[in-house]
């Protein structure tokens, strides 16, 4: 983490507020089993308000995981208006398919149907869905990642990170799977400056103190 910020577990799965709360309905893991191999699968995260909005939608296998969740929130798929992937691995898009009449974004893609609509995230540009909500590019895990910020919550600002960050404590680790790394740290930094909360794509939400805040307690 940067020297400016400290992070702490925020120790809740559930971020109310107005106009939006956000729920995590999965948490993600990642860890290397006992012949070395990667397991893994990436955090769902709904956002409910004006909009619903689902963050990543998990594994092929996650599917019945994702229904259950979504139902606990009084959600059926048809009622979901926008996905957002964070970026195109495997267990964050593996349920696609159950949205078909959401505004899908994965990547920096934005497509409604078969209609892909303009928009250059390259250049820096936010995708705003309104003014409490916005996907912003955060490249560098890939060379086309996106986060999802959301104004107005109870604990501040929070930002779904995708693998941005791949949990609180990650220390290095994120450095082993960056394309970038570079950009991925400005980006690391950006976000901390940011949120109030992260809400990474394989651990825990947590809680970003900044230092300013501390030396003035």
């Amino acid at each position: 983490m940067s020297n400016a910020t400290r992070t702490e577990p925020f120790r809740s799965s559930s971020i109310l507020g107005d106009p939006y709360s956000v729920f995590v309905l999965k948490e993600g893991y990642a860890y290397y089993d006992q012949d070395g191999n990667m397991k893994a699968d990436g955090t769902i995260t709904l956002i409910k308000g004006k909009e619903i909005i689902l963050v990543d939608t998990g594994s092929p296998w996650d599917r019945e995981v994702l229904l259950q969740a979504l139902s606990l929130h009084n959600v059926v798929p048809k009622d979901v208006t926008y996905v957002v992937c964070t970026h195109g691995h495997t267990d964050h898009v593996g349920n696609l398919n159950l949205f078909p009449d959401a505004t899908i974004l994965v990547s920096y893609d934005i497509c409604r149907k078969d209609t892909y609509l303009s928009h250059d995230f390259r250049a820096g540009q936010p995708f705003r869905i309104d003014d409490s909500v916005e996907i912003f590019p955060t490249p560098g895990h890939t060379g086309c990642d996106t986060s999802v910020l959301v104004k107005g919550t109870a604990a501040g600002t929070v930002v779904v990170a995708g693998d941005l960050f791949e949990c609180e404590e990650d220390y290095t680790t994120w450095q082993e799977l960056s394309e970038n790394l570079d950009v991925q740290q400005r980006n690391r930094d950006r976000v901390l400056e940011i949120a109030d909360v992260v809400i990474p794509g394989h651990g825990s939400p947590f809680r970003v103190h900044k230092q300013e805040k501390l030396c003035q307690n």
